[in-house]
């Protein structure tokens, strides 16, 4: 059973982007393992309210990461992943600039930058915490 995700149809990120990051976060945790099968596009948009094509989308993101074999009519396998190879610097320069749009956007939001620091501290901690 695939751990529920949500996504709010009202935030500035696209839904299919939302759907990007929780299923990633599932997989990355080990919520989600080798072998477990995800539901089907039409099933995880009525369960989200999105159309289809926006998880279509969300699912052939991953699947070109190689966390998803996608298969027609049965909804999809996570796949066995290998520890991916370091990125290239333009990579690691696209991340880190998408965490700063998401940074901003906290900001945009009313968060205030000394809580927003405090949870990245935070999250830096359990991250070393892994290795």
């Amino acid at each position: 059973m695939m751990a529920t995700i949500s996504i709010d149809l009202n935030a500035s990120v696209p839904a299919y982007r939302q759907i990007v990051d929780a299923l990633r976060h599932l997989l990355v945790n080990g919520e989600l393992k080798p072998g477990d099968q995800i539901p089907t596009v039409r099933q995880l948009a009525i369960d989200l309210g999105v159309h289809f094509n926006t998880v279509a989308q969300a699912y052939r993101l991953l699947a070109d990461e190689g966390w998803l074999d996608l298969k027609r009519r049965r909804g999809a396998i996570v796949l066995d992943r290998l520890q991916p190879a370091a990125p290239s610097k333009k990579r690691q320069q696209q991340s880190i600039q998408r965490l700063r749009e998401l940074i901003a956007q906290l900001q945009a939001e009313g968060i205030p930058a000394n809580q927003i620091a405090g949870q990245l501290r935070a999250l830096a901690a359990t991250l070393i915490k892994g290795d």
